[in-house]
């Protein structure tokens, strides 16, 4: 590439420049362009038809913001570490270079989280992506699995990849808000971006810029409630748990189905090696629906044409800790002819990827301190202490769930009245 200077026109953020030779490479292998057949958000298009944009797309949306960050931080000489300039860039544009097809919709049952995948890809002297990392030093590709993972010995470049106002956050957020046409997730990413400051070991935000990231902290949790858990976009997630549940029961049965991929089987049954999981991706998971949808097997034929056809199961409020036993509505569900375990769920959500910020302590969440205001008259203040709005939703409890069944029993009889005893908790 030489010194040439590379330009992505894209959606969010206008142009997305590429100077560095290293990037570059990095885009351009196997398994980072494998990411272009991966969708950001799964199934959602199946609710809000727009969310068809792909992981690749929000990698280099990462990419881009950091960069842009460090720019800001060189132009108002903040004490950043600059000799880590490349290793943050590096680790935001590979930190999603592990996902699995329809992206979190199938970690819990396969086993595999990304970002254990995330860090095999980089640690594996055979991928591509290694052996551009080691390009650079023999160290690098440790260093920037580190990063990702949160080992790092230097807590601002992991904060930049993995915080409460990271670059990760910063991008998906504007990019599933403009695909989605949710406009909550919409904030002031280049205001963001001047308020934003390295101070001792973390990012902190200069009290002038509370209300652009009372706006920032909004959208998170609007975005929340409006898109990653609309209850039709976990439904759709809740059918594919089942058909891929019901798929992996006939192969330990020894009733294996078309597997249009040799490491389907494998992955079903958490058996995929790295070289196999690369080659697996949405487009291998629909080919095996439309295949399953003509398979013998009623349950796994029905549950593939219900997902291809968008034919979701119904949704009730759920009450987690009602004493009236879960299996009065599974035996409802097989008096109407339908197996309880492929056909019946509980959703909570304590079982999705994606959170919105708490405030105090309990606001770090897997990602590190709280979120904290800077002046120099007042010090650190914690961002709910000074914000109303993000202190109402501070209190606001987490915890919530619903009940999924199939619409055909919706007029069942005795539905009605026993999903009202248990979203009343009774």
């Amino acid at each position: 590439m030489g010194e040439e200077e590379k330009v992505f026109k894209d959606p969010v953020h206008g142009y997305i420049y590429v100077r560095d030779p290293l990037i570059w490479d990095l885009i351009n292998t196997r398994e980072v362009q494998r990411l272009r057949r991966i969708r950001q958000l799964g199934l959602t298009y199946l609710t809000y038809p727009g969310g068809e944009h792909s992981r690749f797309s929000h990698v280099l949306g990462v990419y881009e913001v950091i960069r842009q960050a460090l720019g800001a931080f060189r132009r108002n000489r903040y004490p950043w570490p600059h000799e880590w300039d490349r290793l943050t860039m590096a680790a935001g544009l590979l930190h999603d270079v592990g996902h699995g097809p329809f992206s979190h919709a199938t970690e819990d049952l396969t086993g595999g989280h990304h970002e254990a995948w995330t860090e095999r890809i980089i640690l594996d002297p055979a991928t591509e992506v290694h052996q551009v990392l080691r390009r650079v030093a023999p160290e690098f590709p440790g260093q920037v699995a580190d990063v990702i993972g949160k080992r790092f010995g230097n807590p601002l470049v992991v904060s930049l990849v993995s915080g409460q106002l990271d670059a990760d956050r910063l991008d998906y957020l504007m990019r599933d808000s403009l695909f989605t046409g949710v406009d909550y997730g919409q904030f002031d990413l280049a205001r963001i971006l001047r308020v934003i400051r390295p101070l001792g070991d973390r990012l902190v935000v200069k009290r002038t810029g509370l209300h652009t990231v009372e706006a920032y902290l909004l959208a998170r949790y609007f975005m929340y409630w409006q898109v990653y858990y609309h209850p039709v976009c976990r439904a759709a997630e809740v059918l594919l748990h089942k058909l891929l549940l019901r798929a992996r029961d006939l192969l330990a049965g020894g009733r294996p189905p078309a597997l249009p991929h040799p490491a389907l089987g494998p992955w079903l049954q958490g058996e995929v090696g790295l070289e196999d999981y690369l080659e697996l991706d949405d487009y291998v998971l629909f080919t095996a629906f439309a295949l399953w949808r003509r398979e013998a097997d009623p349950v796994l034929a029905d549950l593939a044409g219900r997902l291809l056809d968008r034919r979701l199961f119904a949704y009730y409020d759920y009450h987690p800790r009602s004493p009236r036993a879960f299996g009065e509505i599974e035996a409802l569900v097989a008096e109407a002819g339908f197996d309880p375990r492929y056909y019946c769920d509980v959703d909570q959500t304590s079982g999705i990827y994606y959170d919105y910020y708490l405030g105090g302590e309990a606001g770090a969440g897997e990602n590190g301190q709280p979120l904290f205001l800077w002046s120099e008259e007042d010090g650190l203040v914690e961002m709910s202490r000074l914000s109303k709005p993000i202190n109402g939703v501070a209190r606001e409890s987490l915890v919530e769930a619903r009940l999924y069944v199939p619409r055909e029993i919706g007029g069942h009889p005795r539905l009605g009245p026993l999903v009202a005893d248990l979203a009343r908790g009774r």
